[in-house]
């Protein structure tokens, strides 16, 4: 499946990639990317030779139709896995284990620091429980990752893709060994995952805001849902003055000039 897809995306969008040297060719290593779109996560890993195992969140391997059977079989044979990303704190710690756990196998393991997409295609603050505390665990390099304009192949509301070449730029390995065994050290755990986005805000390009995405989304979605609100008292204020001016008219008004003929 890895081969299918890969294959198609790079004969149907020809993605560039930059630093491909900075990816280990054997043993662990944790790949730290910023995350734009949901085609990140089909690009990133079709254009490297070893497999990279991301934690991926259990809709994309439930959803229903052609599109979400197809999303599950390509993340299925690139070696995603699913977790429920509702149960809070529980679903953090198996995300954890579970990088945990590929890294201890030598492979590679891919995480997006943000914790969630975007919204408007600037880079958001890391969150510091998955990133910092796998690598301080593990002692594995810490690769940082920029996608840059996948974004743009499919905005929100646009069924088809635009064909056009997004690219991936790989920074070099960081090394977090001074801290092994520091993982419950929550300035420690914020200091790291700092370095990691600021290399990946130097290789993007991107806007950084001190915020988390999450923050960014809900802000968004509130401005969004109170412009609605003022729409509609706008429109119930002109409503009630048409009403309002209708109301005023004098039983001879609309015939006047007869009137006083």
């Amino acid at each position: 499946m890895k081969l299918l897809v890969g294959g198609a995306l790079k004969l149907a969008f020809r993605p560039w990639v930059e630093g491909l040297e900075n990816i280990p060719a054997e043993g662990p290593a944790i790949l730290a990317s910023n995350h734009l779109s949901f085609s990140d996560s089909f690009f990133f890993p079709a254009m490297l030779d070893r497999k990279v195992t991301f934690i991926a969140k259990q809709e994309y391997f439930t959803t229903p139709g052609v599109k979400g059977k197809l999303t599950a079989a390509f993340f299925k044979g690139v070696g995603q896995l699913p977790v429920d990303r509702s149960g809070g704190r529980g679903a953090s710690e198996a995300a954890i284990k579970s990088g945990i756990e590929v890294l201890e196998r030598g492979e590679l393991f891919g995480i997006y620091p943000e914790g969630t997409r975007s919204p408007d295609g600037r880079l958001y603050r890391g969150k510091p429980g998955g990133l910092a505390r796998v690598a301080l665990a593990t002692g594995a390099p810490v690769i940082p990752v920029a996608m840059i304009d996948t974004e743009k192949i499919q905005p929100p509301g646009k069924v088809m893709p635009k064909l056009m070449r997004p690219g991936i730029r790989i920074g070099k390995p960081l090394d977090f060994s001074r801290y092994h065994g520091m993982d419950n050290d929550r300035f420690i755990l914020r200091s790291v995952t700092d370095e990691v986005m600021y290399e990946i805000m130097k290789l993007s390009g991107q806007e950084y805001v001190d915020i988390y995405a999450t923050v960014a989304k809900r802000q968004i979605a509130d401005a969004e849902a109170a412009r609605k609100r003022e729409g509609k008292s706008a429109e119930g204020a002109a409503d009630d003055k048409t009403g309002d001016d209708k109301s005023g008219e004098q039983p001879g008004d609309q015939g006047g000039d007869k009137a006083g003929a």
